[in-house]
């Protein structure tokens, strides 16, 4: 069994998707969690834009010191609007290299040092199966995911022992975000949602979309110490896809 108690988390993208699935696991393995989203509101949360990096300084300091460390982070961010990458522009690059990268990087520079006051960390990046097979129709997405499993394959390297990282890959996953690339893949392609989802299955040996709850359970385990030795890897939940090994 997975055991979180006197664990601290701050979850980013937390309402909805994957991330609240992942909010979900945390709490039910008896983590406190704190849902850092630019739509957050309530207890128990952080209303930030990722992309206001000054904002994110202050309110994530603000929170530790009226209410303590963090022992995990879960990098995890919407996506990328999709679209061949030669239709790109440079500042979409640039607002998702902000948005991903450098706001990990920035969270994983402020809570460190209480990760390491109390000898545990895991910093958990939801990224995706693109950083081993780019995905169509997803240009400025499988560019920027794979620079974040870069970063953190870099960073897994430096951290101090019992702080980890990894890399969790979600596949197909019955979420908000796939749902409007459907949309966008039957208008460019001239087919319907039907088709273009019963494409994406047909090669997925699972023969269905992951539900997002089965993202969240493989965060919790790689949060526990079960998963102390699991360092630096990226792991695919994607019902046998990816074709790489």
């Amino acid at each position: 069994m997975i055991n979180l108690k006197g664990k601290r988390a701050l979850v980013c993208g937390g309402t909805s998707g994957i991330g609240k699935s992942t909010v979900d696991s945390l709490v039910e393995n008896g983590a406190d969690v704190v849902v850092l989203s630019r739509n957050a509101s309530g207890d128990n949360t952080i209303s930030c834009d990722l992309e206001d990096l000054d904002s994110l300084r202050e309110l994530v300091t603000k929170e530790i010191e009226e209410n303590g460390n963090f022992h995990i982070l879960v990098n995890n961010s919407g996506g990328p609007p999709s679209g061949p990458i030669i239709e790109a522009q440079s500042n979409d690059f640039e607002k998702a290299f902000l948005r991903h990268v450098l706001a990990s990087h920035t969270l994983v520079q402020l809570l460190l040092e209480g990760m390491k006051s109390s000898n545990y960390g895991r910093i958990i990046n939801i990224i995706s199966t693109s950083v081993k097979e780019p995905i169509p129709g997803l240009g400025v997405s499988n560019t920027i995911r794979g620079a974040m499993a870069s970063w953190s394959k870099t960073l897994s390297k430096e951290l101090p022992p019992q702080i980890t990282i990894n890399n969790v890959l979600p596949g197909f996953t019955d979420t908000e975000r796939l749902t409007e690339l459907k949309k966008t893949l039957s208008k460019q392609k001239g087919i319907s949602q039907e088709e273009v989802e019963s494409a994406w299955l047909s090669t997925v040996p699972e023969g269905r979309l992951a539900d997002p709850s089965e993202l969240g359970q493989v965060v919790a385990f790689l949060c526990s110490s079960a998963a102390s030795f699991i360092r630096g890897t990226s792991i695919p939940v994607d019902g046998g896809r990816t074709g790489s090994i």
